[in-house]
């Protein structure tokens, strides 16, 4: 009978605001590495927005215990973004260091 009293007073969920901050962060990070000019880490992107802004809504109804997994999900496709923008830079300055390269090659130089 304990148990169903405290499942009845539905124990309050403390609203996650150490997660909603590390979502945040990480949807900030892939926009700085300009995750919205690949296609790829856009979606991402966009997904963890949209996660965040439910997330926010649940929040702001009480819906803490809900509201986490969302922010959990929005934190990792920022942080995919953020990956995919970065390998993609990446590829780009190889591509650009192999351009140089064969340049010196084309100027003589070995």
């Amino acid at each position: 009978m304990l148990g169903v009293a405290l499942v009845g007073c539905g124990g309050s969920v403390p609203p996650p605001n150490d997660q909603l901050a590390a979502s945040q962060a990480a949807i900030r990070a892939a926009a700085e590495v300009g995750a919205e000019t690949d296609p790829q880490a856009a979606l991402h992107l966009k997904l963890a927005n949209e996660q965040l802004d439910q997330a926010k809504k649940l929040m702001q109804e009480g819906e803490n215990e809900a509201a986490l997994p969302l922010l959990e999900r929005a934190e990792a496709d920022a942080e995919l973004a953020l990956a995919i923008a970065k390998a993609r830079v990446t590829q780009v300055q190889a591509q650009e260091a192999l351009k140089q390269v064969e340049q010196l090659k084309q100027a003589g130089f070995k």
